[in-house]
């Protein structure tokens, strides 16, 4: 039997905020989130999002809380946040919980703290090795909730948080839990990683504050900016009063790639996860588009095609968040989850300044499909609807 699946709760940790009325004021006021950073003394600042200072308060608190926290990665400590705030005050007494919170480069901080140690002193903590596995995440998101059932992390990079969403609704549908936790988190501002965006020739060098980019097709310059952020929802079987938004149709798909980074010119993997989600939902066409839109040229210009080409006269309304957010890397896909179910609520859309469409807003916001795509060419749309 096939149920309905709804979102019930939705938090995250960013440069947008912390509470949802928060984030939605900060989309609304439609402001690039960036600045200067410098990572390393023999490097040039880079343009970044962190986290607000009301969300390094939080983080100063949960650390606080218990002494074990004090020695986990970043990224833990966010999904921990995030998941905090989405489950708000839900009783989870007598129902079986899972948790699925993924990310695209893991313990980043503490691994690269724990290897320039060995590279110094040839000795380690002994904390090493347990803090920096991935599997770190949803363990300690359950210890902080008290959950003893399933939690699993992985890595589908980029796509890693719709993955975990897409689990979310084979493990409801199965009967294998009642409730799922599911989301991904990233705190990758090191130097490292920036190191690695800059060799793939991704990153921004633009000089004005609007330096990501994302979906102004006519740029010759990749634009990418990097993130931080952690985005969870809480799944269940059903739709009730405490439901924030159903999920109506998903696709999946991959493609056969020419590099490890490259997504074909029309985006095919795309194509096929648009279809496959619009097939499910049994509609032709949806109010709303969030693009994955990275801020490269053909990223975004492939995603841009593989639209058209799916949705040729029907063309919903296109955006994207991450010339606000910058690209947070596994949370990406949950953050505009996020975004869409805003937009859901408030029957109101967000713009891109880089995009003019041509159609206009409808009376009400009904449908919104949201794409993300990975390293490796998976690609994840999924289809909110109102409740």
């Amino acid at each position: 039997m096939q149920h309905k699946i709804s979102i019930n709760g939705i938090g995250s940790i960013s440069a947008l905020g912390t509470s949802s009325r928060t984030v939605w004021d900060t989309y609304k006021k439609g402001q690039p989130l960036f600045h200067k950073k410098a990572l390393q003394d023999d490097i040039r600042p880079v343009w970044v999002s962190e986290i607000t200072s009301e969300a390094t308060s939080e983080l100063l608190k949960l650390q606080q809380k218990n002494t074990s926290y004090s020695k986990l990665d970043r990224s833990v400590l966010l999904a921990m946040l995030a998941t905090n705030n989405a489950i708000g005050s839900y009783d989870f007494q007598n129902k079986n919980v899972a948790i699925n919170i993924g990310s695209s480069r893991g313990a980043t901080g503490l691994f690269e703290k724990y290897h320039t140690d060995y590279l110094t002193n040839k000795q380690v903590s002994a904390y090493t090795s347990p803090t920096t596995t991935l599997g770190n995440i949803s363990s300690w998101v359950a210890q902080e909730l008290g959950v003893e059932s399933l939690h699993i992390d992985h890595s589908v990079t980029c796509s890693t948080a719709m993955h975990a969403l897409l689990n979310g609704i084979a493990w409801l549908q199965s009967e294998m839990a009642d409730v799922f936790i599911a989301g991904g988190s990233e705190s990758a501002l090191t130097p490292f990683t920036l190191a690695q965006m800059q060799a793939l020739k991704l990153y921004s060098n633009l000089a004005h504050d609007f330096a990501c980019e994302s979906m102004r097709f006519q740029k010759k310059k990749n634009t990418m900016v990097l993130g931080e952020a952690a985005g969870v929802a809480v799944l269940e079987r059903g739709v009730s009063d405490a439901s924030m938004a159903v999920i109506e149709g998903f696709g999946f798909a991959s493609e056969t790639l020419e590099h490890g980074s490259s997504i074909s010119k029309n985006a095919d993997c795309f194509q096929r996860s648009m279809k496959r989600a619009l097939d499910k939902a049994e509609l032709e066409t949806v109010d709303v588009v969030i693009l994955h839109a990275p801020g490269t040229v053909k990223g975004d210009m492939a995603e841009k095609n593989a639209i058209e080409n799916v949705f040729e006269a029907r063309l919903p309304l296109l955006t994207s968040n991450k010339w606000m957010l910058g690209h947070t890397f596994a949370a990406s896909g949950m953050m505009s989850i996020e975004m869409g179910i805003h937009m859901l609520q408030h029957n109101s859309f967000i713009e891109n300044p880089f995009y003019a469409n041509a159609r206009h807003l409808p009376k009400e916001l009904k449908t919104i499909m949201i794409n993300a795509v990975g390293f490796g060419g998976n690609a994840v749309s999924i289809i909110l609807s109102k409740p």
